[in-house]
């Protein structure tokens, strides 16, 4: 069925009256969402951050009288403008993987959608749909780590993806030629996704999937870690013992204005290229001295 949504911008001073209003005038939910695309990352533990600017946007039943509804806003806002509109009842989920095509990353490699047929079928196809795991090739730090990979000579080479998330850059370095990749995540879902997507990929009986307590003390020649700033610093000893002598790192999850503490801090133990940013975002690699 059709739904009506009554949409808001407000700001942090005033977002929970905001809420409340919604609320109150029978919202079946209440989403926020930044006005002004600031990202907010790595939050102190027991902070819930918000933006300065946010939009709310309330869930409401196609039968609400819309007129009254608009009026008893006003009444508790005052003079804020409110937006409403219909909401035509879709399948989001098959809309949001029909509006996901395939990808070119580098020369070789391609992630496509399960759905569709590679444009290039003699490619390096990586058949992927979205799902619950972060990673499908979209964003741009998956982007430059999948572009990476492409350029590189990773034949017969033994992998480690430390925040696997989804599998694409463990399942990406398997199709393109590395010998064994172990794949690790905190997350459970990442790990059910990343089997999920190996079988699919026909890659799983050269894929160990893992917590990373479970990891065992081996050396790899690749390191891949696309992971956020904060815990690639707190795991940079230990990613660096991963790597052995002449190996290779590329990290990213980083935004630029981050970039310099995890060039200082992987300086220990890495010889590093230049940085490489897309919209923001950094991939920085080296190789083991």
């Amino acid at each position: 069925m059709p739904w009506i949504q009554v949409i808001l911008e407000t700001d942090q001073s005033v977002y929970e009256q905001a809420e409340q209003a919604l609320l109150d005038t029978g919202a079946l939910s209440v989403t926020f969402k930044d006005a002004e695309d600031n990202p907010v990352l790595e939050p102190a533990p027991g902070e819930t951050p918000l933006w300065d600017t946010l939009v709310l946007t309330g869930l409401y039943e196609a039968d609400i009288d819309t007129g009254a509804l608009r009026q008893q806003l006003q009444q508790q806002l005052g003079n804020h403008p409110v937006k409403i509109e219909a909401l035509e009842d879709r399948d989001w989920v098959r809309a949001w993987m029909d509006s996901y095509k395939p990808m070119q990353f580098g020369q070789r490699l391609w992630v496509c959608p399960r759905h569709l047929s590679p444009p290039e079928p003699d490619a390096v196809n990586l058949m992927l749909d979205p799902g619950l795991a972060f990673g499908t090739g979209t964003h741009p730090t998956t982007a430059l780590c999948l572009q990476w990979l492409d350029q590189n000579n990773i034949d017969d080479r033994q992998v480690l993806d430390y925040g696997c998330g989804s599998g694409v850059l463990a399942i990406a370095a398997l199709l393109l030629g590395a010998n064994h990749c172990d794949a690790v995540d905190i997350d459970p879902q990442a790990l059910e996704a990343t089997q999920n997507n190996a079988k699919d990929n026909q890659v799983l009986n050269r894929l160990d999937i893992m917590l990373p307590e479970k990891l065992s003390t081996q050396q790899y020649d690749i390191v891949l870690a696309n992971i956020l700033a904060g815990p690639l610093v707190e795991l940079a000893p230990v990613l660096a013992g991963f790597t052995r002598h002449g190996g290779q790192i590329a990290l990213s999850g980083i935004l630029n204005t981050q970039s310099d503490e995890i060039i200082a801090t992987y300086s220990k133990w890495f010889k590093l290229d230049d940085k490489v940013v897309s919209e923001d975002w950094v991939r920085i690699t080296g190789v083991k001295i």
